[in-house]
């Protein structure tokens, strides 16, 4: 007897790979996975190579796909998205962010399949209404992002809440909103990569890494502060998710406790086993005054819920990461 199939979108990128692997590994579904690869040196298709994938396909496919597989299907796993928070074109976002989660949530609420989709931390903009994941119209509407990216993930985070509170949902949807994640398999970002994996070249070889200044005067240099969560707890929260039907909504994703840029460069050299050598440049004009100096995911809604797995400090999480990848041959998951 065929298993049922959870598709994946965005599955062979960061996040998505990951919950590929979590999925993959629990065996009770098959996982299938809508991507692209782009070119075969930026070796995107490694974070799929060892994982049992049931499917593979392009975007350009995905509905005639669902369609197909209409009854096998149990559950979508949506993060495909353009993930830059500096991308230019801001038509490309909002057709890749907005217009196609909502194509997508129209598929699943029709066809009665579930829905995880891929929210942000982004949507909350400099921080001023506080980080609390409430998600009522009158607080999500509240939200102003600092940027094209974090406005696309709240736009579809309202649509979704419109849609469930006129009844036409799936019979379990839930956006996550990701605070700053790290781990394996980031490799393709470029300049999009965590702190931890741009700086880890020079970390090994011994030399001064570079972090930002701080512009304000309550905030040290390096002090600067983001909720940093392991992708591999991020997985773990997604593949919960689908083994609670129940829960529906929108929800933070972070660890609950904020940390600095210099705590996690120093748990960098710690893991690597160098002594630490920072130094400091100004946060370029360009982003300045979109610059967040504090993140921190209150996470009681998820807790309260169930969810109770705790999640790695930056220094076990840090020296997972430099010492299970980054240093090893096989960097990825």
């Amino acid at each position: 007897m065929s298993k049922d199939i959870v598709l994946v979108t965005g599955g062979a990128g960061f996040i998505g790979s990951n919950i590929v692997a979590e999925l993959c590994g629990g065996g009770a579904v098959d996982v299938a996975v809508c991507d692209r690869l782009r070119s075969a040196d930026s070796g995107k298709w490694r974070n799929l190579a060892k994982h049992d994938i049931a499917d593979f396909f392009a975007p350009e496919e995905l509905f005639p796909w669902l369609d197909r597989y209409a009854d096998r299907i149990s559950g979508i796993v949506h993060m495909g998205a353009v993930s830059s928070t500096t991308e230019p074109d801001a038509d490309l976002i909002i057709h890749s962010n907005f217009g196609l989660s909502r194509d997508l949530w129209t598929w699943a609420a029709t066809h009665q399949r579930r829905f995880i989709y891929a929210s942000s931390a982004a949507t909350y903009g400099d921080g001023a209404l506080g980080f609390d994941d409430a998600d009522d119209l009158e607080s999500l509407k509240a939200l102003r992002p600092l940027n094209a990216y974090g406005w696309s993930k709240a736009l579809f985070d309202i649509f979704a809440r419109r849609e469930a509170t006129k009844g036409f949902a799936p019979p379990q949807w839930a956006g996550l909103k990701f605070f700053n994640v790290y781990g394996p398999n980031e490799y393709h970002k470029g300049g999009m990569k965590s702190v931890v994996a741009q700086i880890w070249p020079t970390v090994m070889a011994g030399e001064t890494i570079k972090l930002f200044r701080s512009h304000r005067l309550d905030y040290q240099d390096g002090g600067q502060l983001r909720d940093f969560v392991h992708v591999q707890d991020a997985a773990k929260v997604a593949a919960w998710l689908l083994a609670v039907p129940q829960v529906s909504g929108v929800y933070n994703l972070g660890t609950g406790a904020a940390r600095s840029f210099r705590d996690l460069a120093l748990a960098t050299f710690a893991a690597a086993e160098r002594n630490p050598s920072i130094s400091y440049i100004d946060t370029p004009e360009v982003i300045r005054d979109k610059y967040q100096y504090f993140t921190e995911a209150r996470m009681e809604r998820l807790r309260a819920l169930g969810y109770n797995a705790p999640f790695l400090s930056i220094e076990a999480g840090v020296g997972d990461y430099v010492r299970g990848y980054l240093a090893t041959s096989d960097p990825y998951r």
